[in-house]
């Protein structure tokens, strides 16, 4: 039998929410999956923190994944509410949830490239494609429209002619020199990752990143592989 968390505002601590499958946000008041929200707790120095992994002290509050959620909470003084203290919340928490965000994403990117779980470049990428390799796309958000048009129809047209329904997330929230400081090459603009659990990870981790962006909606294309 699936664990629900207690509805309260704040857990009782990071070992609290281990067997838990969903938590209510503090702003929406929606129950939802944890894996959808972010979780915050004050520092020693009075000041709220995103707690991304869920592994800080002291007892959390836990907001829906989005900057919309993030920036509500500290404009309407949920924090200090919700924790029933006076804390410190920095002007720009929503925004530097978004960077930490960003930043747990292309380290997780950087793991991927060490593991050898990651190509790059047009070929490669089509190649990886061809041979049923990829396991996930990545086009550089700043790259050139052509290419991404050319590499997205080849995945649509094997999508088609194969008799398996196996899509292929395609992912477009790193520019190309985020990828580049990644992946550890130059001028990166279209990759494929290789299946392996460094590459479970960063799916992850940049999913979490398009829902914070998009207002904490699960896309319809979003895909968690099985890897």
């Amino acid at each position: 039998m699936l664990a629900i968390a207690d509805p309260a505002d704040l857990d009782d601590g990071p070992r609290s929410h281990k067997s838990a499958t969903t938590r209510m946000c503090a702003v929406t008041r929606q129950v939802r999956p944890i894996d959808d929200l972010i979780r915050f707790v004050v520092s020693p120095s009075d000041e709220v923190i995103p707690d991304l992994k869920r592994r800080l002290p002291g007892r959390g509050m836990w907001i829906t994944a989005s900057h919309g959620a993030v920036a509500d909470a500290a404009r309407r003084h949920q924090f200090s509410r919700g924790f029933k203290r006076d804390v410190r919340v920095p002007p720009a928490l929503a925004d530097e949830t978004e960077r930490l965000l960003a930043r747990g994403a292309l380290d997780a990117l950087a793991m991927v490239a060490k593991a050898g779980q990651a190509v790059s470049g047009f070929a490669k990428v089509e190649e990886a494609l061809v041979r049923s390799q990829a396991i996930a796309l990545l086009h550089a958000s700043d790259g050139a429209a052509d290419g991404i048009r050319k590499l997205d129809a080849f995945v649509k047209k094997m999508a088609a002619d194969s008799r398996e329904s196996r899509e292929i997330p395609v992912i477009t929230a790193l520019a190309s020199a985020e990828l580049d400081l990644a992946l550890g090459r130059s001028n990166v603009i279209h990759a494929a990752l290789l299946a392996g659990p460094a590459s479970k990870t960063f799916l992850s981790r940049s999913q979490t990143l398009v829902r914070y962006r998009d207002g904490g909606q699960r896309q319809g294309n979003e895909t968690r592989q099985e890897l």
